[in-house]
This record gives structure tokens, C-alpha cells and sequence, in this order.
């Protein structure tokens, strides 16, 4: 595992450092939009969401880290709290960048995951109560089997050799916020 993408949940984040060491954290994007846009103006909310869009429209990862910081050149006079709130934010929106550009959407958002998350939702709540622990289960489980055959054999969502690039990466990702350096010589031995 490389790298987890969740929104900022400190539970989340916490429970991704202790259990996947040496894993990098990328704050989902939509996630972290919402949020920037809590600390903005209402007024300026169009404005300040085409600049965030901006940083992630670039090509490449040096032009990715390039806008971002004209986007916050261009709000930290006309709205600081923005800019405080996405300058803090810079790593955890951009971790994403140290990947093939080719997995760049799969990676800088979970939104797939809710999106599933709210299928299993709808199909049980269909049901409603449950006779046992065994019949909740088999739903589900039959959802996950229908997601995971569509993701490789209709769509496959990330290309076996854009992962096999991802797999070489090592240690220029972000850790979850506390989470120890990893060793990645125990990783390799």
C-alpha cells in the first residue's frame, strides 16, 4: 500500500498511519474543496472553487505545484483566511503528484468509495432488517464481487503498468499527520 486517500477525519487518519506504515495520506480533493470553501466568503465561493480547479487541470507535477502557488498568491491578500487554510494544506492535497499522472484521478479523491459505499447503502436499506449476520454479508460481499469484476475485467480503473510505476515510488509521499518515518528497507528485505 502506498498511499490511502481519505477526507481529513482525524479517526481516518490516525487509524491509516498505525495500520498501513510507510503509506503516504492524500486528503481527498472534494473533501478538502468543502472545506476550503467553509473558511471563504460565500460570495468568492465560484471564484476561489475555479482557482482550486486550476491546480488540478495541469499536466504535470512540477505545473501542478506551479499554480498552486499562483492560486495562493492570488488569495492571500484578498481572502487570508483561504490562503492560511490552503497553504496548510498543500501537502495533503498534493500528494498525489509523486504518482504517474496516468492514476492521478483514481488517486486524488475517494470518491469511487463513497460511490460504492452508497450503493451497499441503498441495497440494504432495501432489505431492511436482516435475518442473521451470515444473509448481510453475502449482500455485501456479492456487491464488493460485482465492483471488483466490473473494476478489472469491464473498466479497468488503474492500468497494470501505471501501478507498476506507482509500486516503485518510495518516501516523497505524505505521511498521515503523526505517523512515524517509515523504514523502507524493511519493506524491500
Amino acid at each position: 500500500m502506498k498511499l490511502v486517500t481519505s477526507d481529513a477525519h482525524a479517526g481516518l487518519v490516525a487509524a491509516a498511519g498505525a495500520t498501513l506504515p510507510g503509506a503516504g495520506w492524500q486528503r481527498c480533493r472534494t473533501h478538502y474543496a468543502a472545506n476550503l470553501m467553509s473558511t471563504t466568503p460565500k460570495s468568492s465561493w465560484p471564484w476561489v472553487k475555479t482557482l482550486l480547479q486550476t491546480v488540478f487541470d495541469q499536466p504535470d507535477a512540477d505545473a501542478v505545484h506551479a499554480q498552486f502557488d499562483r492560486v495562493l498568491d492570488a488569495l492571500e491578500h484578498k481572502l487570508p483566511r483561504s490562503f492560511a487554510h490552503l497553504d496548510a494544506a498543500r501537502d495533503e492535497i498534493l500528494s498525489f503528484t509523486v504518482f504517474p499522472k496516468e492514476i492521478w484521478k483514481q488517486i486524488w479523491s475517494n470518491n469511487p468509495t463513497e460511490r460504492l459505499n452508497r450503493e451497499i447503502r441503498r441495497r440494504t436499506d432495501v432489505v431492511g432488517i436482516f435475518p442473521n449476520r451470515d444473509s448481510i454479508i453475502r449482500l455485501v460481499g456479492a456487491i464488493l464481487a460485482e465492483q471488483h469484476d466490473e473494476w478489472a475485467e469491464q473498466r479497468r480503473y488503474l492500468g497494470l503498468d501505471a501501478l507498476a510505476r506507482a509500486r516503485r515510488i518510495r518516501g516523497t509521499h505524505t505521511r498521515p499527520r503523526g505517523a512515524p518515518e517509515p523504514d523502507y528497507r524493511a519493506l524491500t528485505a
